[in-house]
């Protein structure tokens, strides 16, 4: 997996847009080091297609890995949910004494290691690939636990030092002689009294007793606690507990010297392999990214592209990943898409229900996927590598900055344009429409002019038809619903209620795209869809009249 590099391929708007983001983020990851690495992972750029093959062929072993070994992955993954991030307790354990909860974090820790090489690893047969297969930690796990019994706990078991033994048996001799004394003296109120002590050696009196007074006369006992109905009486200590207790105090302290010991040699001992644990740890984190984008490329049925030497895009039935998700949820199938796109400029054309923008998206996605190292959501896919990638769509915070969603675009086109280098992508949705169509469309037709003798692969969704007729230009036009039953819809739509509208005539859409080889009769989709949504058969003429 990337890690090193500090250049940018793209900005936070960019990754957000296509999709990027949300795909990450959606990647079941169960560590904290897998997170961490997928969080810090870095693209690959042109010159390094050979380590991006490379990582590209780790997924696909890694896939074939996932579609063979389902419980096995299974048993992997709910392990490292029980992982914790105890990174920064191995390091700090070289110059400072850990506490008893962090020394317990580390043999679970370890603990969790040994079952995860046992899980990988079947004698000399390697079950995941060798760089996921962690060296053994047999030897610090065994310090942490001196008994061998290999349970998810932890306690300063008196293995760790003849010391402690030796404290812990004057302690409980101690413990037991001031309980021999307690109980002597609490047979001894019984017998004067008649007064029953418990366990505890005490007892409840309630205050309305004919004995209330009579055992509150006692020496041997005190209050330790009442309320507006009963008394609480404890017996008391007397000089023989008394000694006892300093003498166990004192044992207590020595007791709690030498456990500060024992941590403090135990954290040593960590220190000792602290170097292998955290090598140990960026091992499950890598596993864990592993396992997880192998899963999500399962789930999604992605594929692995083909990296290209050129700088081409080429996309067999690409589908945008976060607008199937929200398709998948509402019932809906996803019409995928095919493009070809090379240096140079090509325009998508059409109505605005036609999924230009959706389209631009996936262009995008399936370009910054392959350049981190991920298997795309399409049936094939052929990518030659970017230095630069940048999305320009509709800016929603432009009025939170003080500018009007035009000058909001101009400002963010001047930086990207500023910004781009040979080899670069850039995906522009409907630019200039947030001023009057005259200016909007000289600067458009001035865009392409630009943009066609750049080292550019521009993509560039626009409804000016007639900025395509620049001679090189590609003119890529979304069906929409020319080859629709018209029959069929209008009978649909007429009996519809208004909100069920739309998304009828979506159900009508064809979504995929086509190269058009000539300019023809400007499509009219925009005009069908006015008029099936109720606008009058008078203004929907007049419109025709005006294209023509």
């Amino acid at each position: 997996m990337r890690m090193g590099s500090n250049r940018r391929l793209a900005n936070v708007k960019t990754r957000q847009e296509t999709g990027l983001e949300y795909i990450m983020q959606s990647i079941d990851l169960n560590t904290p080091f897998g997170k961490k690495q997928l969080k810090e992972i870095k693209p690959f750029f042109p010159g390094e297609e050979d380590e991006l093959k490379e990582e590209l062929d780790k997924v696909e072993k890694m896939v074939d890995f996932v579609q063979s070994n389902g419980r096995l992955v299974e048993q992997i993954q709910e392990l490292f949910m029980e992982v914790k991030e105890v990174s920064h307790s191995i390091t700090r354990a070289a110059n400072q004494t850990l506490a008893v909860v962090e020394i317990y974090e580390i043999k679970s820790l370890l603990l969790g290691m040994r079952r995860l090489l046992q899980l990988t690893k079947k004698g000399d047969e390697l079950l995941v690939p060798e760089e996921y297969i962690l060296e053994d930690t047999t030897a610090l796990l065994d310090v942490l636990d001196p008994r061998r019994d290999r349970i998810n706990t932890f306690y300063i078991y008196d293995e760790f030092s003849e010391k402690l033994k030796e404290l812990r048996g004057k302690k409980r001799e101690f413990e037991v002689a001031i309980r021999k004394e307690q109980k002597a003296r609490r047979e001894e109120i019984r017998k004067a009294y008649g007064v029953n002590l418990t366990p505890k050696f005490d007892v409840v009196v309630a205050k309305t007793s004919a004995d209330f007074e009579k055992i509150k006369a006692i020496e041997d006992l005190e209050i330790v606690d009442q309320d507006y109905m009963s008394v609480t009486f404890q017996l008391k200590a007397n000089e023989v507990v008394y000694g006892l207790m300093r003498e166990m105090d004192e044992v207590h302290a020595a007791l709690e010297e030498e456990e500060t010991e024992v941590c403090r040699m135990l954290s040593e001992k960590i220190s000792e392999h602290a170097e292998v644990l955290l090598e140990n740890c960026e091992k499950m984190g890598a596993l864990d990214v592993a396992l997880g984008k192998a899963v999500y490329a399962v789930k999604h049925e992605c594929t692995k592209p083909e990296i290209a030497d050129e700088h081409v895009i080429q996309i067999t039935e690409g589908r945008n990943l976060q607008v199937e998700d929200i398709l998948k949820k509402k019932g809906k199938p996803y019409c995928p898409v095919s493009i070809e796109l090379a240096d140079g400029v090509t325009c998508i054309t059409g109505a605005n229900m036609g999924g230009k923008t959706i389209s631009l998206k996936l262009t995008g996605q399936v370009a910054i996927l392959t350049q981190y190292g991920f298997f795309v959501p399409a049936k094939k896919a052929k990518v030659g590598l970017s230095n630069y990638m940048q999305i320009l769509v509709g800016d929603s915070q432009s009025l939170e900055r003080g500018l009007s969603t035009f000058g909001s675009e101009m400002e963010e086109l001047k930086e990207i344009l500023d910004h781009s280098v040979d080899r670069t992508l850039l995906l522009i949705d409907e630019i200039a429409s947030g001023t009057n169509p005259v200016e909007g469309l000289a600067l458009t037709k001035a865009l392409v002019d630009y943009l066609i003798e750049k080292p550019y692969i521009s993509l560039i969704t626009t409804h000016f038809e007639t900025v395509t007729e620049k001679e090189g230009v590609v003119n890529m036009q979304v069906k929409g619903l020319a080859d629709a039953d018209f029959t069929l819809l209008n009978r649909e739509i007429q009996y519809a209620k208004r909100s069920e509208r739309i998304n009828i005539i979506s159900k009508y859409m064809d979504y995929r795209l086509y190269k058009v080889e000539k300019q023809g009769e400007v499509p009219k989709d925009a005009l069908n869809i006015a008029k099936m949504l109720g606008i009058s058969s008078e203004i929907i003429e007049g419109a025709k009249k005006y294209i023509k």
